[in-house]
């Protein structure tokens, strides 16, 4: 049985060598489901995700990587503010944020390679970066 407020993250045939680029938003829910399912079952980070209510979290970051890809989308948080109270209740490390990074590259690259692959590989290790030097 799902337990209620969550969603569960389907498993998706992942090909063993990426042949697309993220081409569109319509690339994003992959990447991000894919990755988030990652994160949760990672040891080192996982436990941080814990609380996260998925149902509203994945449309939120599929809006952000659009904004973050495409100079698109409704995205309009503060994401520095909202990190910064994650820091507080989860204590966050450079470990942390490394783990973060590894997982996200690790995912883009088992599902595509191109230039926005690599944008987003790139713009994924710059959050990282100005994150840290601002929370920690």
């Amino acid at each position: 049985m799902r337990p209620q407020g969550r969603i569960l993250l389907q498993k998706k045939s992942i090909p063993t060598f990426a042949s697309v680029d993220i081409e569109s938003k319509a690339d994003i829910p992959l990447l991000i489901n894919t990755f988030y399912g990652k994160v949760r079952a990672s040891e080192a980070i996982g436990y941080i995700f814990n609380e996260v209510h998925w149902e509203s979290h994945l449309p939120i970051m599929y809006d952000f990587w659009e904004s973050v890809l495409f100079h698109t989308g409704p995205y309009a948080r503060n994401t520095m503010a909202i990190h910064k109270g994650v820091h507080q209740r989860y204590p966050l490390s450079t470990a942390h944020f490394k783990e973060w990074v590894r997982l996200f590259k690790e995912t883009v690259d088992e599902l595509f390679e191109g230039n926005n692959a690599e944008a987003a590989k790139q713009r994924a290790e710059s959050i990282a970066t100005v994150m840290q030097l601002k929370i920690l």
